[in-house]
């Protein structure tokens, strides 16, 4: 089997599952890019724990950790399977590696999950676990999880970082209340400089310059004012190696950034 890539997806708003965005036309189209791996590990925004922990579900349900969307968004499942005995080789592996981890049995997939990976892989046959972030440890924890993770893409499977290159729900929340839609609002300046400097750092692969973002990259509060949402980049980036290339730029509601990248570049 050939050397998996890694992946860092922005999942924007739960309504990238039905409208034709251009995220979501980009991601119907990577799964057949990347082909069918063994299992997906997918490093959610949307699941925070004091320390490392894997979902270990046989079935994992869909979870819909959003309110206020349209109805037709609570209807969608994602049915895939998980991998129990899977997820126990990971926590041992990051065990070895020094981390304090645990599966989770009970867990199931958040929206960061299973709506990305709905577009991918609509058959849903792909055993999916997740791993969960711990924003009060920083980058370089994230970092040398990932590291920890690198040798997963020997195996088959596919390691998925998914959060947002630009969060600042506050601003996207001011400009939909304004009357902007998913597409057609400019970006503004604070979110195309941060996402230029991170495209910039990702293609260089310096993870120096990544895991010090918040006081080397323009407007870095600004476009993260909590860190949860970037930190499973740092996890993608150092398990596909640290160089990548941006691979989709789009933004939704004009300030949501919603780069997709590969480590490296996908062939």
């Amino acid at each position: 089997m050939s050397l998996l890539p890694t992946l860092f997806l922005s999942h924007g708003s739960p309504t990238v599952a039905l409208e034709p965005t251009p995220a979501h036309r980009f991601l119907r189209t990577l799964g057949a890019r990347i082909g069918r791996p063994r299992a997906i590990l997918c490093i959610s925004a949307h699941w925070e724990t004091a320390t490392p922990a894997v979902t270990a579900a046989e079935r994992p349900e869909t979870i819909h950790d959003f309110r206020g969307f349209p109805e037709a968004l609570y209807a969608l499942r994602y049915p895939a399977p998980g991998d129990p005995e899977l997820a126990a080789t990971i926590v041992a592996r990051l065990a070895e590696a020094g981390f304090e981890a645990r599966t989770d049995p009970g867990r199931g997939l958040d929206h960061g999950a299973w709506i990305p990976l709905m577009l991918m892989y609509p058959d849903a046959d792909i055993p999916v676990l997740q791993l969960s972030v711990q924003p009060a440890s920083g980058t370089g924890h994230h970092l040398a999880l990932g590291a920890a993770l690198a040798p997963l893409r020997e195996e088959g499977i596919l390691v998925v970082g998914s959060g947002a290159l630009t969060h600042n729900l506050a601003d996207a929340l001011g400009r939909l209340r304004a009357g902007a839609t998913a597409t057609g609002e400019a970006p503004p300046d604070w979110a195309l400089a941060f996402d230029r400097w991170v495209t910039d750092r990702v293609e260089r692969g310096d993870l120096a310059a990544l895991a010090a973002y918040r006081e080397r990259a323009p407007f870095a509060t600004t476009a993260h004012p909590t860190e949860e949402h970037l930190l499973p980049l740092h996890v993608a980036a150092a398990a596909g190696g640290g160089r990548g290339r941006k691979i989709h730029e789009s933004f939704e509601f004009g300030s949501i950034g919603m780069a997709v990248f590969a480590f490296p570049d996908l062939a």
